[in-house]
């Protein structure tokens, strides 16, 4: 194991580092390719960076999470599942204690003797401050005062080998034997080496938890028969031994053909299937058994617990996906909805089961505004900028707006604007296709299509108007959905971006096919009354000439025009009449929606635009005289007489 050679900062300890305990900033020495692969026994701790630029710890000292130490662990966990095979057979079996197994103990006690000592320079997180300390009394006094240290010690010393070298002499007691079986402590190892990969989402959790419900099996499959033949061979009387009725002089026999017989008995009783042919003979024999399969009975409870959830887990969707398409179908025939509707409803559910992106919300919700935002602006940002409405706007407004709008998913052929419905949000297609729809006489009549980073919904919010069309889904499409509400809260304090955006707006309705405009016949007005008040109202100063005698032309400014005025306006309703004669007027006159213009002047020059006279009065609907713009609410009655 290779530690960080890299030299301590110049500065004096006492100018970094508080005199309390070592629980500092500090970088790693290690770095994390896979973050789901960290289980929270070895995440960094709060402070510290990873990366290959990272500041090292301190000299010898390791990181608990380095890739090097871990592979380390990784490698004493298959020593390990060989001292638990081992310690249960060199108990019952003494010649193979003392035979080809013991070299082989010695080099695997050797390898642990090495992790006992790298364990004084492996830093810790600290439980109360969630820091890592990395000073070295501290490490080893944390390893020292636990009881792992005696146990892995315990655990290492080949007490066999020390006895012959002391006394000169190889015994076979079975003192040693059951001293051997302090190498089982061992199995934390493991334990933990398993806790580790059911957190990490690159192995399979089914098949992770199943080997280990398989590991567990064998080792109480192989502990049991281990016990049961030593008690055979301790018995005064061989032959009244549960092995000894069947294979006389089993003693004397060969290793393995006594291992066969234990695990065969092992097995057999932990099946339940009980043929009878090996049994209890003489009462320790008997006794053994009893607790046997009362320990039978908890293990088979814990493999059948344990298999029944991951396989009732893996199924738990496809129950909650079948319960839900039975309840749409029972609203669908109790409300007796139409079969168009019953089957957008049923795609939307089953392309909520079938497609991961579509729970990206119950993902997202859980995590930070900035994170969520950062996400948003990774994903989104670009179509954006490249979608109409936002074309030149400045990058603090893209990036406030990019954080509030949301993605939602639709299954081909599901309608996601519907004429004449009351406009709240517009949209921006991310990815597929949407087509533009209108109904006339009560049969369809197709618009137009539209694509990525195209938008729609814009003109009904915009104008507060019900939605025009209705645009329906062609395919699997993304789209992101962002608030009328939001929008114009965003836009307000932002003058400029908000005349961008209008200017946009109104290039593209210009740009609308014909089709199109002559579903919405306010919006053919509109464009109509702006191309003349652009007209009228533009002055067009002529300079002096320059010296190429070219004219100059200057402050070419449409002084009327209340949409490009002002910042996404407050939308009003006007009249031309006294509101105390309403009643006369209201037949013939229902009023004109405009946008609020700056100042009282230009709003009485955009009455006396649409209704060919020029009053002198503002007042609402109550009589009150209105004295300043910036007190009206979106869709005020107001009257110019």
């Amino acid at each position: 194991m290779s530690y960080s050679d890299t030299a301590r900062s110049p500065v004096p300890l006492s100018e970094t580092r508080s005199p309390m305990p070592l629980l500092f900033r500090r970088h790693s020495s290690g770095e994390i390719r896979n973050i789901a692969s960290v289980s929270s026994s070895i995440l960094p701790a709060f402070g510290t960076v990873i990366g290959e630029n990272s500041i090292k710890l301190k000299r010898f000292v390791i990181a608990p999470y380095d890739r090097r130490y871990r592979l380390w662990q990784t490698f004493l966990v298959v020593l390990v599942v060989y001292s638990a095979w081992a310690s249960p057979f060199e108990l019952a079996f003494k010649k193979a204690a003392t035979g080809g197994l013991l070299p082989v103990d010695l080099v695997v006690d050797a390898f642990f003797a090495i992790d006992i000592i790298l364990t004084f320079f492996v830093a810790y997180l600290d439980k109360s401050t969630y820091l890592l300390v990395e000073e070295h009394n501290k490490i080893a006094f944390r390893y020292i005062s636990h009881l792992w240290f005696p146990m892995d010690v315990a655990s290492t010393l080949p007490f066999q080998t020390i006895n012959r070298i002391v006394t000169g002499k190889m015994n076979r007691g079975p003192v040693f034997g059951f001293l051997n079986l302090l190498r089982l402590w061992r199995l934390r190892r493991v334990s933990e080496f398993f806790s580790r990969l059911e957190k990490d989402t690159r192995f399979s959790y089914f098949w992770t938890r199943y080997c280990k419900l398989i590991c567990v099996t064998l080792f109480a499959v192989h502990s049991a028969g281990c016990f049961y033949f030593w008690l055979a061979t301790r018995y005064h009387n061989a032959d009244s031994t549960w092995i000894g009725t069947n294979v006389p002089n089993f003693k004397t026999r060969s290793i393995w053909l006594g291992y066969t017989y234990s695990m065969y008995w092992s097995i057999t009783t932990l099946a339940t299937v009980g043929y009878g042919d090996l049994h209890a003979v003489n009462t320790e024999e008997k006794i053994f058994t009893i607790f046997y399969m009362l320990f039978n009975i908890g293990l088979t409870a814990y493999l059948i617990g344990n298999m029944t959830n991951l396989i009732v887990h893996t199924a738990v969707r496809t129950f909650a996906m079948r319960d839900a398409i039975n309840k749409i179908l029972s609203y669908t025939s109790k409300n007796r909805l139409p079969e168009g509707l019953k089957e957008q409803m049923l795609a939307h559910l089953t392309l909520k089961f079938k497609t991961a992106e579509l729970q990206q919300e119950q993902v997202l919700e859980d995590l930070p505004k900035a994170i969520r935002s950062s996400i948003s602006k990774h994903l989104f940002r670009t179509t954006l900028e490249n979608t109409y409405l936002f074309k030149g706007v400045s990058e603090d407004f893209i990036v406030q707006l990019v954080s509030e709008i949301k993605a939602e998913y639709f299954p081909p052929k599901v309608d996601i604007v519907i004429q004449n419905e009351i406009p709240t949000d517009f949209y921006i297609v991310v990815s597929g296709a949407v087509d533009v729809i209108t109904y006339k006489n009560g049969t369809e009549q197709f618009l137009s299509k539209l694509g990525s980073q195209e938008m729609f919904g814009d003109i009904g919010v915009i104008f507060n108007i019900p939605q025009p069309f209705t645009v329906r889904s062609k395919r699997l499409s993304q789209v992101v959905r962002i608030n009328h509400h939001h929008f114009k809260q965003l836009v307000q304090p932002l003058k400029e971006d908000g005349k961008i955006i209008l200017a946009n707006f109104v290039q593209h309705l210009k740009g609308l096919k014909m089709e199109e405009l002559a579903e919405m016949p306010l919006i053919s007005e509109f464009l109509d009354d702006l191309d003349s008040e652009l007209q009228e109202a533009t002055v067009i100063e002529v300079g002096t000439q320059d010296q190429a005698g070219q004219a100059k032309q200057e402050n070419i400014i449409p002084t009327t025009t209340p949409v490009l005025s002002n910042t996404l306006p407050t939308r009003v309703i006007i009249h031309g009449y006294d509101p105390d004669n309403r009643r006369t007027n209201e037949g013939g006159n229902a009023g004109k929606l405009i946008h609020l213009p700056d100042s009282v002047e230009d709003f009485l020059s955009i009455a006396e635009t649409k209704f060919g006279k020029r009053g002198t009065t503002i007042a609402m609907a109550d009589g009150s005289q209105v004295e300043d713009l910036a007190a009206l609410r979106e869709d005020d009655h107001l009257y110019i007489f």
